[in-house]
């Protein structure tokens, strides 16, 4: 075995566990692990601010069903990514993030910029601690890989101090993890088939992590096989074409209040790989943890997750897709619930019926059209606002992981998850809706864009301030604004300063003309849309919304 430095060691580690691309801001504490990529032929994307970068590794943790990988620097470079390592907790997402430390002589006296990564980054991450030993490298990355994907998948931080990663050892390489064998035990197959058939009002809940395309198949298979309705938790609509006879919704924030009343109303829920939190119960009000509750059969890859919130009677520690895969070639029949499946799937169409919104363009329209033209495999991202709520309301989700969303609710995702999709997928039309707040987070990874080739198309949904903010301000303290409001740039311009394509629309009827020129640009483009400032909400203006504030007082 030959000598290598750390940072050599470490992206032969990388590349072994099959990493191609990491994103980074470079830091001088990890000038070693730059100097490995090189050598090891990892792409480094060169981003703008470490919590884009932490983005865009969540991003491709969620594309590729393995660790996204991001490297930034000590102190305020850390702090910034920790905004990604947040979603990555939140959403379930495999990611490791490496920060460059200062060296090891220096700890423990407030070195320039020195932080205490693992104490940082303990209730963020499922494991964050620091390699203090060069030789040492392929056993804590091997080990970040095995704890990122366990279990419920999640994010690992590794701190690596700069003369730790400088140094040179001879150390043997550590394959990537052997592949778990499928299986799930008949009897869990058995007992969940035997809850199905005392049911109902049985209503399925897909979501969670690690889901494929053969998952979202199966999952069509054996709805459609039991006349079964399936609702989707927040930001997974995606698993199941929404086209289908069994979709019933989302479980989302501002979800559809007719699928909340059946959520209630339902004597058997079957979990599939979901957590169900304040989101999906719609504030623990649909769902009381500690009320009369329907028969839950709660299916979770990491054991400790059923019983967190609410008890389930049956408990199956598996991932989901393999358990859809075993019911899915099980012996079907209908089951004696067609009219219940039935009319879950017309309160779902209803529901997508627009409700028109003031101004000139209206972004429900918007919404629709894109949902009717844009290719099946598009990848459509966002982050968080009121906007956001119009695209899950109005789009159909038509192939699975053609969405991207963060379900931590974190604004500044979509931009920097597009760029991470138009890199994976190259040959795919990937669009991010972004509200004029949530851009501005990280608009600035524009130039990113540009730089690597991510030819996203930006939809700017400008209403001049923070909707979703300024939504609650006026129920609560109406009339009283204070701190929402935005003074924006011109959008358009901007793109074109930064060397991409740029569009604006005044008008709906503009829009479909814009988008042709945008997507036939060649390079990033945005387009933005000039909304009326009365349009607050998918089902308040902002009229309607002080009204409703003015009458609780």
């Amino acid at each position: 075995m030959a000598a290598r430095h750390g940072g050599r060691i470490l992206a032969d580690q990388l590349a072994l566990q099959g990493v191609r691309r990491v994103f980074s801001v470079p830091g001088e504490s990890f000038l070693a692990a730059l100097d490995g990529f090189l050598d090891a032929g990892i792409e480094n994307v060169v981003c703008r601010h470490e919590g884009g970068a932490a983005m865009m590794a969540e991003a491709t943790g969620k594309l590729t069903n393995r660790p996204g990988v991001a490297f930034v620097t000590r102190g305020p470079g850390a702090t910034n990514a920790a905004c990604g390592v947040h979603v990555a907790r939140q959403d379930s997402t495999p990611m490791i993030l490496f920060v460059g430390q200062v060296a090891r002589g220096h700890r423990d006296r407030e070195a320039f910029q020195e932080v205490d990564l693992p104490a940082m980054f303990a209730p963020l991450a499922k494991w964050a601690a620091e390699i203090c030993d060069t030789a040492r490298i392929p056993e804590y990355v091997s080990r970040a890989f095995h704890v990122a994907m366990s279990g419920r998948p999640g994010p690992v931080v590794l701190s690596l101090p700069e003369d730790m990663l400088s140094a040179r050892a001879e150390v043997r390489d550590i394959p990537a993890p052997a592949p778990r064998p499928a299986g799930v035990a008949q009897g869990a197959v058995a007992a969940i088939e035997a809850a199905l058939a005392g049911a109902e009002r049985p209503l399925v809940i897909a979501g969670g992590p690690l889901w494929t395309a053969e998952a979202a198949r199966d999952l069509a298979r054996f709805a459609a096989a039991r006349s079964l309705p399936v609702a989707v938790t927040f930001r997974r609509q995606d698993y199941l074409d929404n086209r289908l006879p069994a979709y019933a919704g989302d479980l989302g924030v501002g979800m559809n209040p007719r699928l909340a009343a059946r959520l209630a109303a339902a004597d058997l829920l079957l979990v599939l790989g979901a957590r169900l939190g304040d989101v999906a119960t719609g504030g623990y009000e649909s769902l009381d943890p500690a009320g009369p509750l329907p028969r839950i059969v709660h299916v979770h890859p990491d054991p400790d997750e059923p019983g967190r919130v609410f008890r389930p009677d049956l408990a199956v520690a598996a991932p989901a897709p393999e358990v859809i895969a075993a019911l899915a070639a099980g012996k079907a029949a209908p089951g004696p619930w067609g009219e219940w499946a039935a009319a879950a799937r017309a309160e779902y169409e209803a529901w997508q019926e627009p409700r028109e919104t003031p101004g000139a363009v209206k972004l429900e329209a918007i919404v629709r059209w894109l949902s009717d033209h844009l290719p099946e495999d598009a990848v459509v991202t966002n982050g968080a606002g009121n906007y956001a709520a119009f695209l899950h309301r109005y789009f159909r989700f038509k192939s699975f992981r053609s969405q991207l969303a963060p379900t931590s609710g974190s604004m500044g995702y979509g931009f920097p998850a597009a760029i991470a999709a138009a890199l994976h997928h190259p040959g795919r039309t990937v669009v991010c809706l972004a509200g004029d707040g949530c851009f501005q987070m990280t608009l600035n990874e524009f130039s990113t864009a540009v730089q690597h080739g991510a030819k996203v198309i930006v939809i700017v949904a400008s209403n001049g301030r923070y909707g979703t903010i300024r939504m609650h301000q006026e129920r609560t303290y109406p009339g009283r604004v204070s701190g929402t409001d935005l003074a924006n740039p011109d959008f358009a311009a901007l793109a074109r300063a930064y060397g991409g394509h740029g569009e604006t629309v005044a008008e709906g009827a503009d829009f479909p003309a814009a988008f042709a020129r945008a997507a036939a640009a060649g390079r990033p483009a945005v387009i933005e849309l000039r909304l009326d400032p009365e349009a607050l909400s998918t089902s308040l203006t902002l009229a309607e919304a002080r009204a409703l504030g003015q009458g609780r007082r």
